[in-house]
């Protein structure tokens, strides 16, 4: 499985920014892997967005979180610009197997994630990279990709998080699966 390979985000599950049940916080070792699994297949059954993923070679090869902001827990950073909350969605993590890398899939899952919150009904998208020698949160992806997107700085969450946000037009154009 993707998050279980070298290097994946098995030890959350892509769960850290997102709402939790009651009692997570005590969750530790075999058991917090097998609860944050449980609760992110729970809400790919119940039908709540929780991101995209990128096949090669016929395996899934890279993740990317995007969904509603409403589904997360307190990402920082400066309040909405005003309009309609539920129309903001956040993109949170990567995850690209190491066979996988250096051939800009990170670009194309993050061109994915932004048609995909467009055909969802999303009007902004915010991001919360790190500039490219930060020490942690590399896996929320760095400033210049998103700049380079479109995004644009807004303000900042903690010490080293950027608040980037794109307003995007609405269109009847699909998402696609990037393709390596």
């Amino acid at each position: 499985m993707l998050f279980e390979s070298r290097g994946g985000p098995r030890y959350c599950w892509c769960m850290v920014w997102r709402d939790k049940p009651p009692g997570a916080a005590s969750w530790k070792g075999r058991e917090r892997q097998q609860k944050m699994k449980s609760a992110l297949y729970s809400r790919v059954v119940d039908g709540i967005p929780v991101g995209i993923l990128a096949y090669g070679d016929g395996v899934p090869a890279g993740w990317c979180s995007v969904a509603p902001r409403s589904t997360h827990r307190k990402l920082g950073g400066p309040v909405s610009q005003g309009g309609d909350d539920s129309q903001v969605w956040s993109v949170t993590c990567f995850f690209v197997q190491r066979q996988f890398r250096g051939n800009g899939l990170f670009g194309r899952l993050l061109k994915a994630a932004i048609a995909e919150a467009r055909r969802k009904g999303a009007t902004v998208i915010e991001a919360y990279p790190v500039e490219r020698d930060s020490p942690s949160y590399r896996y929320m992806g760095y400033v210049d990709s998103f700049r380079e997107e479109g995004f644009a700085h807004v303000g900042r969450a903690g010490t080293r998080r950027h608040v980037m946000r794109l307003l995007i037009a609405q269109s009847d154009s699909g998402s696609s699966v990037p393709k390596i």
